[in-house]
């Protein structure tokens, strides 16, 4: 199942490098033709917005399974690891609840929106809202795989805590102890 995650997250970076392009494309050409040529092209704007929306709920994606967000382990490294455990399976549930909660607001409203065109471009907006469907399913399947991981005892120390502290070690997580934070 890792390997097939760690497959799809790969798959959308080649997306989010492609979307990136796209809104640079379409950003730059735009801002030539307005300054040099008097002109425009009338659905950069509201395509670029689009795209944009998309690369962040995409790159989100990508963010939780490497545990990427925002977040600080200062108070769970100095936890035993029971204790660790426990925040993780209830900091998954939250998020898991959290996670169908956009989940059903994003299909409520792309149902809503079935019908209704953009302005510029005429693409149905329900489109807009796919992409916290996509994001919501998505990191429903990560969440749970995770709280199945930890249900079955199969969860690694470094695992336990769910923020990196640097970039440079993308796959471990150095157990602090009280001395490293002196």
């Amino acid at each position: 199942m890792k390997r097939l995650i760690d497959l799809y997250c790969r798959l959308l970076d080649v997306l989010n490098a492609g979307l990136l392009a796209a809104i640079l494309v379409l950003v730059f050409g735009n801002v030539v033709l307005r300054y040099g040529f008097n002109s425009g092209i009338l659905i950069s704007e509201e395509l670029s917005r689009w795209l944009f929306v998309w690369l962040t709920f995409l790159g989100a994606i990508v963010a939780l399974n490497e545990r990427s967000h925002l977040g600080t382990d200062m108070v769970v490294l100095l936890l035993p690891r029971r204790a660790r455990l426990v925040c993780f399976g209830a900091a998954q549930v939250v998020m898991l609840y959290v996670s169908w909660l956009l989940l059903s607001g994003s299909w409520t409203q792309a149902q809503l929106n079935l019908d209704v065109s953009a302005p510029v471009s005429g693409i149905p907006v329900a489109v807009f809202y796919a992409s916290g469907i996509v994001f919501g399913v998505s990191a429903i399947v990560l969440l749970g795989y995770a709280l199945v991981r930890l249900l079955g005892g199969r969860l690694s120390d470094a695992e336990t805590v769910m923020v990196r502290e640097s970039e440079e070690e993308p796959h471990a997580h150095p157990t602090a102890s009280p001395e490293s934070f002196r």
